[in-house]
């Protein structure tokens, strides 16, 4: 009986690399900009990764493997920043998003420095919303699964990330003389 659980957990060891170690450069990526700390991001994702290999029978064949393994690297981090008994999450209340000025569009134009430094400023859990969906181009649904938060949730950190990102854009967009002119002609397009 030995040797047939030797087997099995080599058959187990042989599907874990084909399924998840794939996703290593990308994981660790998305921890290195989180984390922006080379040696903790090293750290969260090596603790990531042996959470995983130990977990790894309770993953669900069919379902996808990114989305697991993010959902695992959240839970690391989570639990490294409580033993460090940091802050929560502070993602701002409604008092705080109602004095962003209102801004319709994205601003076009901007270089991906300005975008990646205007995300950088971004409470961790809207970081994580808008790099999920927008860089790891998950669904609302993976992104709910991976942050273990409602859609709804996920919905509403997108929205509010997107909308603080063009309230940071706005005065680089506006410096640059890009966008609406505002006049006094009938078509000038200035609100009324």
């Amino acid at each position: 009986m030995p040797s047939q659980a030797r087997k099995k957990a080599s058959a187990l060891g042989a599907e874990f690399e084909v399924v998840i170690l794939p996703h290593f450069d990308r994981v660790f990526r998305l921890a290195m900009w989180l984390i922006r700390d080379r040696a903790e991001a090293e750290d969260v994702v090596q603790e990531t990764f042996s959470q995983a290999l130990q977990s790894f029978h309770r993953f669900q064949p069919g379902t996808n493997a990114h989305v697991w393994v993010l959902a695992i690297m959240r839970h690391v981090r989570a639990n490294r920043n409580r033993a460090r008994r940091r802050a929560p999450l502070d993602l701002g209340t409604e008092d705080q998003l109602e004095q962003i000025p209102a801004v319709e569009q994205t601003p076009q134009h901007v270089t991906a420095g300005e975008v990646l430094r205007a995300l950088a400023h971004l409470p961790p859990g809207y970081q994580e919303a808008v790099l999920f969906c927008d860089v790891e181009e998950l669904s609302y649904l993976e992104i709910s699964r991976a942050m273990n938060i409602p859609i709804g949730t996920v919905m509403s950190r997108l929205h509010r990330a997107r909308r603080l990102l063009r309230a940071a854009l706005a005065p680089y967009v506006a410096a640059q003389g890009i966008g609406r002119h505002h006049g006094s002609g009938p078509n000038t397009g200035a609100r009324q």
